[in-house]
């Protein structure tokens, strides 16, 4: 065989040969590549969340029986952006499993970018009555399907792109970023309350914030440019794309597996780091700048973790960090969340005790999902099961959580937290050890 054809064949499936020949791609690039571009992904997504009990009256119209009711359909538009993400887990996971996942890379944050200009320019319901809601929904709708995308295809690659015994160190910096993605839109919105007064911000403060990230997804785009291809194929293997549904027909057991893996843990995950901040709002009267600063400390605090929770993994596997953070949460969910006062320590202490627990899910993650299939189905394989998981439990936690609120039973939803990661739980004790097997490639 000539060299010429060799090199042909070794080139990434996007045809195109990447600097530096065949040399292995620097981890230090890749890792940029695909945190820089996750955390803008991330910044967009949760500006929402922060943001929602300032334009939730702009958007919705007002109930004068019940403040609530803005505040409720604002996270019902978030719940609802959730479930497009089965759809892009599914859709841009195969788009990263047939053309590569530097392709899928790039569609998922323009998709982004382009929905957090749709936020921004949302008319109010005064001026544009219930069309107003309608593109509140449709920008949330398009970001969604760019979420369940981006984890499918963010996951493989940093999986993909790790050396021998660092997997749990590579996949710790998917929620490294999404954390600092998420601590950018807590800080801006922390700032932005600073700055403007409570009037200001619901009149037009938010908008900044969505116009940051639209221009934000052009410098991750830009960024991403730079990435290594890591699933390099044959021109035969090209030909023979796998089908859209053959993950799920091949692996039916270890897609149900994502399932269980997932609950306990998304839900834990939006509790703490999203909705935490407003369940102390609405059940202890607590400071609405107070929380958005408590919110930031610790997510700091989160971030830091991550690292040591995925080298911690390469050593002792993945198992125990999971069963730790499951029976954890199983155990001090309740009483942790009966601990939440208006005391500005009170909410700190409790937000980053949580954090702690979350670690042994978060860091993990997904490394855990991306051993469980082969290259050939990895991004949709992880993608669909993982993104409906997520929109069943994670996307409602905050609609959830305000609903019981609403309806007098505020003392049910941290028992919902508990009773969901004791499933997750009794899932991780039927699962594999996999962080010393090799990964396929």
């Amino acid at each position: 065989m000539s060299s010429t054809h060799r090199t042909a064949e070794n080139r990434p499936s996007g045809g195109e040969r990447p600097p530096g020949g065949d040399r292995p791609p620097s981890p230090l690039r890749q890792l940029a590549a695909a945190s820089v571009g996750n955390a803008v992904e991330w910044y967009d997504w949760h500006a929402y969340s922060f943001l929602a009990v300032y334009f939730a009256e702009q958007v919705f119209p007002p109930d004068t029986g019940n403040s609530l009711v803005p505040l409720l359909s604002s996270f019902a538009v978030f719940a609802v952006g959730f479930f497009m993400r089965p759809v892009g887990g599914l859709l841009m996971g195969a788009v990263a499993d047939r053309h590569g996942r530097r392709a899928a890379l790039t569609v998922t944050i323009l998709l982004m970018g382009g929905g957090s200009l749709l936020v921004a320019l949302t008319p109010t319901y005064a001026t544009a009555g219930v069309l107003a809601p309608v593109i509140l929904v449709i920008a949330r709708l398009v970001q969604g399907l760019s979420v369940g995308g981006e984890f499918a295809a963010s996951t493989t690659f940093l999986v993909e792109s790790a050396g021998p015994g660092r997997r749990g160190l590579f996949a710790s910096f998917q929620y490294v970023s999404t954390t600092f993605g998420q601590l950018l839109a807590s800080g801006t919105a922390a700032l932005l309350a600073a700055l403007l007064s409570e009037a200001q911000m619901g009149q037009w403060g938010w908008r900044v914030a969505f116009l940051g990230g639209a221009l934000l997804s052009l410098l991750g785009l830009w960024i991403r440019r730079g990435a290594r291809e890591t699933l390099p194929r044959t021109a035969e293997q090209r030909a023979a794309r796998p089908g859209l549904f053959e993950a799920l027909r091949r692996h039916p057991r270890q897609s149900l597996l994502i399932c269980g893996i997932t609950a306990g843990g998304t839900l834990a995950y939006y509790t703490w780091t999203t909705y935490l901040p407003t369940y102390a709002q609405v059940n202890a009267g607590f400071d609405k700048g107070d929380s958005l600063i408590v919110g930031t400390l610790s997510l700091v605090f989160f971030a830091l973790l991550q690292p040591l929770g995925g080298m911690l993994s390469d050593r002792i596997g993945r198992k125990p960090l999971l069963l730790g953070f499951s029976l954890g949460f199983a155990l001090l969910a309740v009483p942790l969340l009966h601990l939440v006062t208006d005391a500005f320590v009170s909410l700190l202490l409790v937000q980053c005790a949580g954090l702690v627990l979350l670690t042994g899910y978060t860091s993990i993650a997904a490394a855990v999902n991306a051993e469980l299939f082969p290259a050939r189905v990895r991004a949709a394989g992880i993608g669909f099961p993982y993104s409906l998981t997520v929109a069943l439990f994670g996307g409602t936690a905050p609609y959830v959580g305000t609903w019981f609120r609403q309806s007098g039973h505020a003392g049910l939803f941290p028992w919902y937290v508990a009773v969901l990661c004791l499933v997750s739980f009794c899932v991780y004790l039927t699962l594999p050890e996999t962080a010393r097997q090799k990964l396929d490639r």
